[in-house]
């Protein structure tokens, strides 16, 4: 079963994550200092659950997490890209995507399709490198 975790940053600047569905006996939330953090977080107590909810009889499905980051989270998580080049790719202006990813501005709908479509062009232009 995919579940699908909603990573984002906190207004005290922690990062906290949830699953969106619905799964039955858990409710899995994940918090820490980083995006890592806090999906490490969701992900231990994911299977510290699971294992006690077994010794209790119910059966926890088995799930593949699929992560969805707002642009605070994304790049705390990816803090390798280059937040300028990035930009460059998406056709944002520099400084506006700098105050997205410190949080300053809020990206709308149109700004994230735009992020997306460059970070699928950089995945796309690495599975071609080899060394």
């Amino acid at each position: 079963m995919i579940a699908n975790v909603i990573v984002e940053q906190n207004a005290d600047g922690y990062f906290s994550c949830f699953v969106k569905e619905d799964i039955p006996f858990l409710g899995l939330l994940g918090y820490g200092e980083s995006s890592q953090e806090a999906i490490d977080s969701l992900i231990a107590f994911y299977n510290e659950e699971k294992e006690l909810l077994a010794e209790e009889g119910k059966i926890v499905p088995e799930l593949e997490f699929k992560f969805h980051y707002d642009m605070q989270s994304f790049f705390n998580r990816f803090n390798f890209f280059n937040v300028s080049k990035i930009a460059e790719i998406a056709g944002i202006n520099p400084s506006l995507l700098r105050k997205y990813t410190s949080g300053v501005a809020k990206a709308g709908e149109k700004q994230y399709e735009r992020l997306h479509h460059a970070i699928r062009q950089i995945a796309s232009d690495l599975q071609e490198v080899a060394f």
